[in-house]
């Protein structure tokens, strides 16, 4: 059964799914961070968006901020129960339920410098590759991903 967090994160990815993106969900830019999702857009640009499923959820993630370092646009995906007030005016805002979303506000763009985005399209690149092998074999998925995990790669 999936969580609301991740009830929200399905239908975020749906949605942006549907403008052109690819999507990871709960990738690890660097140590230390996980965001809810990563999307790749058709022109290169990285958005992230973390997904608060109530007030208690987003008051107690101090993280967020250091997500901004890795991407060119960040967004919050709420239901339309939350209480939007709460979130900061200068990040993008996503209305989403199970199966779809909606982009109410679009997130400013602080474009990644070269050699930042470079390095997130790879991360992105090799975790969608390691988790896709996983599904079609996941005995040798399973020691490629403990071999990473032991050499600090994500």
């Amino acid at each position: 059964m999936l969580t609301p967090g991740q009830k929200l994160a399905r239908g975020t990815c749906r949605h942006l799914i549907s403008l052109g993106f690819a999507c990871v969900e709960e990738l690890l830019p660097t140590s230390g961070l996980r965001v809810d999702i990563m999307a790749l857009g058709p022109r290169g640009e990285i958005w992230v968006v973390e997904c608060k499923s109530s007030r208690s959820d987003f008051q107690t993630d101090h993280k967020w901020q250091g997500y901004l370092a890795w991407c060119d646009r960040f967004f919050w995906a709420v239901d339309t129960a939350f209480p939007t007030e709460l979130l900061p005016d200068k990040t993008g805002l996503i209305l989403a339920d199970d199966y779809d979303a909606h982009l109410v506000r679009m997130a400013p763009e602080s474009k990644l410098a070269g050699a930042r985005r470079k390095s997130v399209t790879q991360i992105f690149a090799r975790t969608a590759a390691q988790r896709l092998q996983a599904l079609r074999d996941p005995g040798p998925a399973t020691v490629l991903g403990r071999m990473a995990n032991q050499s600090g790669l994500p």
